[in-house]
């Protein structure tokens, strides 16, 4: 399995920009840690490669959040891209119920719409300086990747084109990522016209990419001739920041009456990430030394 990387260029005399990414193994990390359904994998792992095409423009210290307010089976799921110390995006998923599953739907694929339900998009794009930006549109299918670009529309004004998917297969995620093309302002109405027509003929993603397609295979499936510049790369990973230090310090904010309680009580205290699964157990006399450090 190639190492999973997001790529983006642009077509200045066209006015598009694209980016794609291959994100098989990230998907299959996340499956693994969540013990997720396979059609709630589908679900978690297109929003996972949507915040990978969000994040190919991040800098330092910035992260975007994508999250999924439904009420479908697998409820509340939400996907996470920041830039790493070593140059290479991180993302992470996670879900209410990730066990959950539905037979597959009418076409007999996974029933993503299904279990997702109504609801809303949110995304919430962090910054090293200066307030978030936070961004809400109501659902449009549930299918993720439509969703993703009324949002861009809608709430960025951006039309764009986005394609994401996920091929399970008996072992587990055989392919996943996805690829956008975004349509800039000016942009050529003919370049917009031949673009509608790649998309509209534009193969499943995740099938592409199980037949040997990498990210800039992908993207140029949707750029077609267009001659593209700006080319950015990033290699893209599973990750996750939660530590046991990172817990500690939120038990200092607790307040230095209430750590001593909790030293005193005798018992360990227990603190779960959503996105990673990973428990951390903070016991009793590790709480008195936090005590002791304020």
């Amino acid at each position: 399995m190639n190492v999973d990387r997001v790529v983006s260029a642009v077509t200045p005399g066209s006015g598009l920009a694209f980016a794609a990414v291959v994100a098989t193994r990230s998907v299959a990390e996340m499956r693994c840690r969540h013990d997720s359904s396979p059609t709630a994998t589908a679900a978690m792992g297109r929003l996972l490669a949507a915040s990978a095409l969000f994040g190919i423009s991040l800098a330092p210290k910035e992260w975007v959040t994508l999250r999924i307010a439904g009420d479908g089976a697998l409820g509340t799921f939400g996907a996470d891209c920041r830039l790493l110390d070593d140059g290479t995006l991180g993302v992470r998923a996670y879900a209410a119920h990730p066990l959950a599953e539905l037979p597959p739907n009418a076409l007999g694929k996974a029933d993503v719409a299904g279990i997702v339900g109504r609801g809303t998009l949110h995304v919430t794009k962090s910054y090293a300086i200066g307030q978030p930006y936070n961004g809400v549109v109501p659902l449009m299918t549930g299918e993720v990747a439509e969703d993703v670009a009324f949002y861009l529309a809608n709430s960025e004004q951006i039309p764009s084109v986005v394609a994401l998917g996920v091929l399970m297969g008996r072992e587990g995620v055989r392919a996943a990522g996805g690829v956008m093309a975004q349509v800039l302002p000016d942009a050529d109405l003919d370049a917009v016209d031949r673009l509608e027509a790649r998309a509209r003929a534009l193969a499943p993603v995740a099938r592409s990419i199980a037949e040997g397609a990498d990210a800039w295979g992908l993207l140029a499936m949707l750029a077609g001739e267009e001659p593209l510049r700006s080319k950015h790369e990033l290699s893209l990973r599973f990750a996750c920041p939660c530590s046991r230090e990172r817990v500690e310090r939120a038990l200092v904010g607790l307040g230095e009456e209430t750590l001593a309680e909790m030293a005193a009580s005798g018992e360990s205290t227990e603190a779960f990430c959503d996105f990673c699964r990973e428990r951390y157990i903070i016991e009793p006399n590790a709480i008195a030394r936090l005590v002791g450090e304020r």
